[in-house]
């Protein structure tokens, strides 16, 4: 009896032993996903994917985002202008001086041309027109070649007062017309239903004189939320069918008002889902089928998982 008893003393430390270890490796597991604004502990997820979608926001349905001096784009560089917001250089958020934007560098980003400096006026240069010149701290465009005539006092009309010649020019609102999103797609097993958590939104610059297309910088969703919801008069999604029905983006990220192109799904190579294709011997167009093909799995994911 006295032996039964002692081992089952011995069985009881170990069950509990092996509980404690158990829940100190569950506890040393991350649970809870900092990034996000309504966080479903990992111990719900039943099924989890990692997506990247791109947002076009001149097309018809996304343009509750872009409407004329209530663009998204437009309330994100104001934000940044007043420094109220981090930007990061990669989707990963990760928090170190390396891989997050100063706000001096947001805004280096906006400049499409910085400021131009102009050699002071000299009466023995000869100068041709469309010279500019600086004079007694004004700036004069030479409309005829001249020498020796002095830009303030010229009654020969061979300058003009140009004080916008040589200013910074930044990138506009309007220039912003695609966002990336960075989604978490999360079936919770407790509730029964898959989630869409946006970690993560990069705003694209498409330079209309030169074409060329460049980031303006990863924000986390949760910090943008939180703007939205700061400042409700700037942050409006227009319904364009009853403008009583105006949302704050906030919730029209919430409830989906927008269309986005799957760009890419989580996979070990960490590559676009078109990048893989053409990788791999295939052409854009395969590509393009591909990302339409990859769409329709995660919804038929979905549909399989409320089967169980």
């Amino acid at each position: 009896m006295k032996r039964n008893i002692f081992l089952g003393v011995i069985l009881f430390a170990t069950v509990v032993g092996s509980s404690m270890d158990a829940l100190a490796q569950m506890d040393a597991v991350v649970q809870y996903n900092p990034n996000s604004i309504d966080p479903i502990p990992a111990y719900e997820h039943h099924y989890r994917s990692r997506v990247w979608r791109r947002v076009y926001l001149e097309e018809k349905q996304n343009k509750g985002f872009f409407a004329v001096n209530a663009e998204i784009s437009k309330f994100v560089i104001d934000l940044v202008k007043n420094g109220e917001i981090e930007a990061f250089k990669t989707a990963d958020l990760v928090n170190t001086a390396e891989l997050k934007y100063s706000n001096e560098e947001l805004r280096g980003l906006l400049l499409r041309e910085e400021a131009a400096t102009f050699e002071e006026w000299s009466p023995t240069t000869p100068y041709d027109a469309g010279n500019i010149v600086t004079f007694n701290g004004k700036k004069y465009a030479a409309t005829y070649p001249s020498t020796g005539d002095n830009p303030e006092t010229s009654t020969a009309g061979n300058w003009e007062l140009n004080e916008s010649a040589g200013e910074a020019r930044e990138y506009n609102a309007r220039e912003m017309t695609s966002f990336q999103i960075v989604e978490d797609l999360i079936f919770d097993k407790r509730r029964g239903r898959l989630y869409h958590d946006i970690q993560a939104i990069e705003f694209i610059i498409a330079d209309a004189e030169s074409g060329a297309v460049k980031s303006f910088g990863w924000y986390r969703y949760k910090d943008l939320e939180a703007a939205f919801r700061k400042y409700p008069e700037k942050a409006i999604w227009v319904n364009r069918q009853n403008y009583a029905q105006n949302k704050n983006f906030a919730d029209a990220f919430l409830l989906r008002l927008f269309k986005g192109y799957l760009v890419k799904v989580e996979n070990p190579d960490d590559m676009d889902i078109i990048a893989m294709i053409v990788s791999s011997g295939g052409n854009w167009r395969e590509g393009v089928n591909e990302t339409y093909r990859q769409e329709n799995l995660l919804m038929e994911k979905e549909h399989n998982l409320w089967e169980f």
